[in-house]
């Protein structure tokens, strides 16, 4: 459920209208009731996630046939048609803004057996429920939820049981305002490396490699180390089987446990298990030898992996260390704040620093305002006036308020709009002869700034 919160706590400044209207729909939201802020984790096959409990609650209460509503629910939709393609790992800081409900989402590329570790931060003195949704993109570009989440502070994983496309959703709840931190990055399933005392730097053959002059393919990897090193389980399971094989030599398989996982030991020099035996992360299986058609090789352990129903899978990705953290972004923190562009440029897909016309949005204007939305690397995370979210480089802009392109005094009572356009809601107004900043324009509307920090759109 909702939970109560402070609706009176810091945020950046709005206009007065805007401060009243939002006020009332605040005490709409606490009259949902109370909700605690514990961490919840949902996986796959549950009822529902968090973000649908939500989303059911506003229907409940009627809110979503109010504006802020079905804004909030068009931006949760919307993020998982439109999402910004990352590298993982990925890092970046954002900004939730209360008069505009708005969802970040973003792809990445997985391999099978990977898992994918989400950790969401708020900055400090930040009261608000945000709700992280994982998907797998499936044919069709249809989404198959694998895990989700609310909480104040979120770190989970999930693991990623085939090679494709998956898709993160971040949401705040409605009204909330502050910064945070998105970070995402990989890591190995298995909690132990199946060879003890080596990483995945002891790895020398790989998936796929040819074998017997390319009449078969190497279905697993071949990690070195000295004769008689112990060969571990790298999960908790029981031995289904033991033996001496011509291409394996001695082998040993080992069932894991909760999964439809078969890990597959060869070339052993010893076998210390036997079928029907229970085993934990850790323990010996045997030792690293080179019997079967090893004998001509130094001493190694074949590792495979095979799932029921699907055969081989390439074991590296369930073994592979975890890359370095991506890095906090560096430079001035411009989260929330309206920038305009050197020159135009068209907006990106990705945040790669490289020129991809494939991942160009839009076309922009110099004099067109950007929202920052986050910060990622050497790219900013920006909105358009028209909603599009996408990425351009922190170097090809211009702060809007160091630099507006002309300052005047407004000739009559001006209203201030949300947007620049006809229905956007207005948010409050500016006296005849207020000395104003024009920050950038769209269309017929000009974004401009009072003496106060008033911002919002006017037909000047």
């Amino acid at each position: 459920m909702l939970f109560k919160r402070n609706v009176n706590a810091a945020r950046p400044t709005t206009q007065p209208r805007a401060r009243v209207w939002w006020g009332l729909f605040a005490v709409a939201l606490l009259g949902l009731g109370g909700c605690s802020k514990q961490q919840t984790l949902q996986a796959l096959f549950q009822k529902s996630t968090p973000h649908e409990a939500y989303a059911r609650q506003l229907h409940q209460a009627g809110l979503d046939q109010r504006p802020a509503g079905r804004a909030w629910l068009g931006a949760a939709s919307q993020a998982l048609r439109d999402s910004l393609v990352v590298t993982l790992p990925f890092a970046e800081t954002g900004y939730f803004r209360p008069e505009r409900p708005t969802a970040a989402s973003y792809r990445y590329a997985v391999r099978a057996g990977e898992q994918v570790h989400v950790s969401l931060a708020l900055a400090p003195g930040v009261n608000a429920r945000a709700f992280v949704d994982a998907f797998e993109v499936g044919p069709g570009r249809r989404l198959l939820p694998l895990a989700s989440a609310d909480t104040l502070v979120l770190d989970f994983r999930y693991r990623a049981e085939n090679d494709g496309q998956h898709l993160l959703r971040l949401q705040p709840e409605l009204l909330a305002a502050g910064r945070y931190t998105l970070r995402l990055s990989r890591e190995p399933s298995l909690s132990v490396f199946p060879v003890q005392g080596r990483t995945d730097a002891a790895v020398g053959s790989f998936w796929g490699a040819a074998r017997d002059a390319g009449a078969r393919q190497h279905e697993g990897i071949d990690i070195f180390a000295p004769r008689g090193t112990p060969a571990v389980a790298a999960v908790a399971g029981y031995i289904t089987r033991t033996g001496e094989t011509p291409l394996g030599g001695r082998v040993v398989w080992l069932a894991a446990d909760g999964r439809p996982d078969h890990l597959y030991y060869a070339h052993l020099d010893k076998q210390l298990v036997t079928p029907g035996q229970r085993v934990q992360p850790g323990d010996t299986l045997g030792l690293v030898g080179n019997t079967g058609n090893a004998r001509t090789t130094v001493p190694h352990l074949h590792f495979g992996i095979y799932r029921g129903g699907r055969g081989a899978l390439d074991p590296f990705p369930f073994v592979q260390r975890p890359a370095a953290p991506a890095p906090t972004p560096a430079g001035p923190d411009r989260r929330g704040e309206f920038v305009r562009l050197r020159k135009g440029a068209a907006l990106q897909a990705t945040p790669s620093s490289k020129t991809n016309r494939q991942a160009e949005l839009a076309a922009m204007p110099a004099r067109v305002p950007l929202l920052v939305l986050g910060q990622q690397g050497a790219a900013l995370r920006v909105q358009l006036p028209s909603g599009e979210v996408g990425y351009v480089p922190a170097q090809g802009v211009v702060a809007a308020a160091a630099a507006p392109l002309r300052r005047l005094s407004l000739s009559g009572l001006t209203e201030l709009h949300a947007g620049p356009a006809a229905t956007a809601p207005a948010i409050g107004a500016l006296a005849a002869g207020t000395a104003v900043a024009v920050l950038g324009q769209a269309q017929a509307y000009s974004l401009v700034r009072g003496p106060r920090g008033e911002t919002g759109w006017a037909v000047l």
